[in-house]
């Protein structure tokens, strides 16, 4: 009993450790609607993304640990943080372009 629930807790700290950041969508039908404010916060979200998908590509001690357990989810793990990032960037010029097209300042 003790040896399962340990092997558990293991488990529970290596899937913790994965790093799944959002793919976000680079463009959407509201865009043309949303205030300076709205694009400086949804531009802060982004870098929170960003931070998360290279964190996601890293060779972290939970990403290492996978590997050695069942190193299909790195690859995994790994494709997903880089079609985070791409989304990401993507996201980011266009809400860029927005922000010059209203003039917002910040």
């Amino acid at each position: 009993m003790k040896r399962t629930s340990g092997a558990f807790a293991i488990l529970a700290v290596l899937l913790a450790g994965c790093v799944s950041p959002a793919v976000v969508q680079t463009s959407t039908v509201a865009d043309d609607g949303l205030s300076c404010e709205q694009i400086k916060v949804q531009l802060t979200q982004l870098e929170e993304i960003r931070a998360q998908a290279a964190k996601g590509q890293t060779a972290s001690g939970a990403n290492v640990a996978a590997a050695i357990i069942f190193w299909p989810a790195v690859i995994g793990n790994y494709q997903n943080a880089k079609q985070a990032l791409e989304a990401a960037n993507k996201r980011n010029e266009v809400l860029v372009a927005l922000a010059k097209k209203k003039r917002c300042k910040f």
